[in-house]
């Protein structure tokens, strides 16, 4: 890679590494350390072909998405952490604080198989029609449809205080551009 190149490739990671990272975060169930290590690893792949990339930020995500479908299909599960004592029984989030919602996403996230959740991202978060999310996850467009209803009607059973949130009920969901996301299941 030539000084320029270099030059290039470290200006777009300054740039783009915290929104590529959000994305990396959700296709990981939230877990931060995984998704560093996605993001790691998209960004040497990428340096490697830098140089013949028309468009660099699709070819990161489309690596980071092509990366983490790998990880599911090879049935890599991520270990359940036990804790001592069950959480409380009498305190229930009232929907009212933001980081609290946040936190019962993540959660609720972490609990999908990693091809939902990679589905849920891919649509709702980064906004792609279905044909696109079939053609990244190498599936049907039915296959796609089936799996969005089925994962987001699972996220509702796991998070019940989630199914209020959306643009027909008062409140949206920001996208990666920060736009409104209409909630289809």
């Amino acid at each position: 890679m030539d000084a320029q190149a270099a030059k290039s490739f470290r200006e777009f990671v300054a740039g783009r590494s915290t929104a590529l990272l959000r994305t990396a975060v959700l296709l990981t169930g939230g877990d931060r350390h995984a998704a560093e290590d996605l993001l790691q690893n998209a960004l040497v792949k990428a340096a490697g072909r830098w140089q013949r990339i028309d468009e660099p930020e699709a070819y990161v995500r489309q690596i980071l998405y092509r990366q983490q479908v790998s990880r599911w299909r090879l049935k890599w599960r991520r270990r359940e952490v036990t804790v001592a004592e069950p959480p409380e029984a009498g305190h229930a989030p009232d929907g009212s604080n933001a980081a609290e919602l946040r936190l019962v996403l993540r959660a609720a996230l972490s609990r999908l198989t990693a091809r939902q959740r990679t589905v849920l991202v891919l649509r709702y978060f980064e906004d792609l029609p279905e044909a696109d999310v079939a053609r990244i996850l190498g599936c049907s467009v039915g296959t796609v449809r089936s799996t969005t209803h089925r994962s987001l009607a699972r996220l509702r059973a796991l998070a019940p205080e989630l199914d209020g949130l959306g643009p027909d009920r008062g409140r949206e969901i920001p996208s990666r551009d920060h736009s409104p996301v209409e909630v289809r299941s």
